[in-house]
């Protein structure tokens, strides 16, 4: 009886030897395994044109929603657009399926050395002004569609009907031609004020308070600046002119309603044309826009101004102040 427990005894050991040494061997396999990262991996190349912190954020977004187990290899122009077509050429020779060019020179640079590999340009205003049309070349606007601004203008402000806007002809003309159709098609009339320089702006900023319901701030060098931007929103409060701008900081300092892009958001939505692409769709022929924008709104000021704007907007405000 005493052998016989000792036999069994024998049996479980060998068999727990056994599965040890299986075990062992399937670690020591799985250990000179190459991962299913590396196996399945797109390599991708992230060229920017600086070490802004924009720029990185849209390149967090960005992995956020590329190509899953993508391997990255990631290039910074320092500025310097010879440096980038240097880096440019250096992709050109990798293994590389995809470059993502953060910033205009970052695009510029792998526009002229970059032909036979797919390219997603992202962090670009205007990017058809500078002919990032190439065959190779697709992208994300970083600029919300006319058309979506003034539907949420007339969202938040119904009773609006005379909206203003100042601008340097040289600089944006062209998209407000574009800005007037589309206004009308939500029953606005956009009344244009046109500077050719910073100086006159106050004299023009006048006619405007005396004339438009609001005023519509839009990217505009010629008009806004550091000295500007204060002076501007200081007198549209004093003429009780509500004010619409396109960045939260506007709201903050007495905007009633802005309209903006995250720049996490720009790279989230450059992530998901890149799986698009690497899964071997056809690079869309045109930019594409973001799908979510971010709204904030100045409660305070709305009060002030005596605007109700409507409730049933309230879950898609992003920040209020």
């Amino acid at each position: 009886m005493l052998s016989l427990l000792y036999t069994r005894r024998e049996q479980i050991g060998m068999r727990f030897s056994h599965t040890w040494l299986l075990s062992l061997m399937l670690t020591a396999l799985w250990s000179i395994a190459p991962t299913s990262a590396h196996a399945a991996g797109v390599e991708i190349a992230i060229l920017k044109s600086s070490d802004l912190k924009a720029y990185n954020d849209a390149i967090e977004g960005f992995k956020v929603t590329a190509p899953g187990a993508s391997i990255y290899a990631e290039y910074d122009l320092r500025g310097d657009l010879d440096r980038g077509k240097q880096l440019a050429r250096t992709i050109r020779a990798s293994t590389s399926s995809l470059v993502v060019a953060v910033g205009l020179k970052a695009a510029l640079a792998a526009k002229l050395e970059i032909t036979d590999i797919p390219i997603l340009y992202l962090m670009i205003l205007d990017p058809l002004k500078y002919h990032l049309t190439t065959a190779n070349m697709a992208g994300v606007l970083l600029e919300i569609p006319m058309d979506r601004q003034f539907k949420i203008m007339r969202s938040f402000l119904p009773a609006l009907r005379r909206i203003g806007v100042i601008y340097g002809p040289d600089k944006t003309a062209a998209k407000l031609k574009e800005a007037e159709s589309q206004a009308a098609i939500h029953e606005f009339q956009l009344q244009r004020f046109p500077v050719k320089n910073e100086k006159e702006v106050p004299q023009q900023l006048r006619s405007l308070l005396s004339e438009s319901e609001a005023l519509w701030l839009i990217p505009d060098s010629t008009v806004l600046t550091d000295e500007s931007i204060r002076f501007i929103l200081e007198s549209a409060v004093a003429k009780r002119v509500p004010v619409v701008g396109f960045s939260s900081e506007f709201t903050r300092l007495g905007a009633v309603l802005s309209i903006s892009i995250d720049y996490g958001e720009v790279g989230r939505e450059a992530g998901l044309l890149a799986k698009r692409i690497v899964n071997g769709e056809q690079l869309p022929l045109r930019p594409v826009s973001v799908h979510r924008v971010k709204i904030t709104v100045n409660q305070k000021m709305a009060r002030y101004l005596g605007i109700t704007l409507p409730k049933e907007f309230d879950s898609h405000i992003d920040e209020t102040y």
